[in-house]
Parts: structure tokens; C-alpha cells; sequence
């Protein structure tokens, strides 16, 4: 009979504290408090550029499967976005691994996007239309990217190393002579 009464009162006790969180006011209060104080992160509200980007290359691979946008549309903003993307990558690698950026390679990266007036060649401004010397429309040469050492006199494309024409507009290339 002892055993009867005492497992009895062991069930009651079990359902009182299973119960209690429901019937308690404080019990339920509590439990709100401790899921308000929960740090949720939505990503869409990241400031981080990396993330925003990858969003964005989301966003446009689900508008061109949606056929929102065109196939030059699509092929420019990837293009953009997966630069950025690669960008801010590179610099959290840069920061999880203490590694400055080489100056060289800073050089190399600017000489790559510097804009060309026919005219006045390599120009400084990067973002510039035209250029604040002559007003000529600046261009972007191709051949920056293939290690090109100089630029065309006539046209201002870049031109590879040892070559004897503009692959742009065919003047004929001036070639310096070392002195010494």
C-alpha cells in the first residue's frame, strides 16, 4: 500500500512540473522574454557585401530562369555582381589570414581598369567618360588584361609585347629605342 501511495504522489509531482510552464503565467511569460532575447539573423539584412552580392547573383539566376531578364542583361549584372562577390571574398580571406595586399599587385589591378584617350594616352581617372585633357572619349584597352606593355598612340588600345600594328585601328607602332 506504501508503494501505491508513494508512486502516486511521484506521477502527481511529474504532471505538475510538466504542467506548471502552461498553467503559470510567469512560466509562459518567461518563455516569450527567452525567445525575444534569441539573436535570430535574417541574411537579406546582412551589411555584408559578400553576402549582398551573392543575393544579388541569386536574384538575377532566378530572373533570367524566370525569364525576366534578356541574355545581355543576365550576362552583364553576373558579371558585376560576381565581381563584387569575388571582391569581398578575397578581402575576408585577406582579413581571416592577416595577409596585406601586395602593392604590385594593387599597381597591376588600377593599370588594368585605367581608362586610354587617343590622344593623351593612359589617363587617372578611372570613372571619367572623357577625358579632362582634350574632351575625347576615353576607352578601356583590351589587351590591359593580357599584360600589355603600351598603348596605341592613335587609338590608345593596348598593345602586346613586340607588336608592330594597332589590332584596333592598324597605325603602325612606334618603337622606342633604349638608351644606353
Amino acid at each position: 500500500m506504501l508503494e501505491l501511495i508513494a508512486g502516486v504522489v511521484v506521477a502527481l509531482v511529474a504532471v505538475a512540473v510538466v504542467l506548471e510552464p502552461l498553467i503559470s503565467p510567469r512560466g509562459a511569460r518567461q518563455a516569450a522574454a527567452d525567445l525575444d532575447e534569441a539573436e535570430f539573423m535574417d541574411i537579406e539584412e546582412s551589411e555584408s557585401p559578400k553576402i549582398q552580392a551573392l543575393l544579388a547573383l541569386k536574384e538575377i539566376e532566378f530572373d533570367r530562369a524566370t525569364g525576366k531578364l534578356s541574355e545581355e542583361d543576365y550576362g552583364a549584372l553576373k558579371a558585376k555582381y560576381a565581381k563584387i562577390a569575388l571582391e569581398a571574398m578575397d578581402a575576408e580571406e585577406r582579413a581571416e589570414t592577416g595577409v596585406a595586399v601586395d602593392a604590385a599587385e594593387e599597381l597591376i589591378r588600377q593599370a588594368a581598369q585605367a581608362k586610354v584617350c587617343p590622344a593623351c594616352g593612359p589617363r587617372p581617372e578611372t570613372d571619367a567618360a572623357f577625358c579632362s585633357e582634350c574632351g575625347q572619349k576615353l576607352t578601356v584597352p583590351k589587351a590591359a588584361s593580357e599584360g600589355a606593355g603600351s598603348f596605341c598612340t592613335s587609338c590608345g588600345s593596348g598593345l602586346p609585347e613586340g607588336a608592330k600594328f594597332c589590332g584596333e585601328c592598324g597605325t603602325r607602332v612606334e618603337v622606342e629605342v633604349p638608351l644606353g
